[in-house]
């Protein structure tokens, strides 16, 4: 992946960070958009952006591509948590979620594909959640805009395949990130929560962001040409297995 030429959202921290770290290793070029830059990754240019306005995304994804010269991967990893039922969450929060975690990525997208269409090696990692797939309890909003998000991957992964640009997306489950173990310092009994997440996973344990990473660059990595249209659950087998209740 020596000189391939990457763009991450939400690339400053958690999942995005352990990406563009893993990237960096493998020999790429790197650049990150997010928020806050206060803290990027190494070795990485970072620029930015507020993925819910198109204006800023847009500008923010020509200075990149420009100081890249040119773009091969687009990792769509920014995103933002919600909590609650279908009655907890407001219009305005509903609205504010989905405009990020599903419009986010389409504002993303769409201002990278001139750049990608450009491109031998082209792929989009999307990433999105095991939610997508499994009712979890209090994520109605979330899980809504993630089902979304796997969806649109798989539209994406159709419209796009015939310009050479493949499209995949990971679900990862309950990862030991900064976004969770804020959500976990919100809760009434963080260790009991903690634990509750942790109990729920087949494996015993939170998933890893490196683990995370390691799936989203095998499935832009251009060994993986024959891959497209694929979600690839890095869940601890959350999705698929259960544990004995006794």
């Amino acid at each position: 992946m020596k000189g391939l030429k990457v763009l991450i959202t939400g690339g400053a921290s958690g999942i995005g960070a352990a990406t563009a770290a893993r990237f960096v290793e493998e020999g790429a070029l790197v650049a990150i958009l997010d928020r806050d830059l206060s803290q990027t990754p190494a070795n990485t240019q970072a620029f930015v952006a507020d993925l819910s306005d198109d204006a800023s995304v847009r500008s923010a994804v020509e200075q990149a591509a420009q100081s890249l010269g040119g773009l091969d991967i687009l990792v769509n990893n920014a995103g933002i948590g919600a909590q609650g039922t279908v009655e907890d969450n407001s219009d305005e929060e509903w609205h504010r979620v989905l405009d990020v975690n599903l419009v986010g990525i389409v504002r993303a997208s769409r201002a990278a594909l001139p750049y990608l269409r450009e491109s031998s090696q082209a792929a989009i990692v999307n990433t999105c959640s095991i939610a997508a797939w499994t009712g979890l309890v209090q994520r109605a909003l979330y899980s809504a805009s993630k089902g979304a998000v796997q969806a649109l991957t798989l539209a994406m992964a159709a419209d796009h395949l015939p310009e050479g640009i493949r499209v995949n997306c990971v679900n990862p489950g309950t990862a030991d990130t900064p976004w969770v173990q804020r959500l976990l310092d919100k809760a009434d009994d963080p260790a009991g929560e903690r634990a509750r997440l942790t109990a729920r996973q087949p494996t015993g344990r939170l998933v890893s962001a490196d683990e995370v990473a390691h799936a989203i660059v095998h499935l832009a990595d251009p060994r993986s040409g024959s891959t497209t249209g694929t979600v690839l659950a890095i869940d601890g087998g959350m999705h698929t297995l259960r544990r004995p209740t006794s």
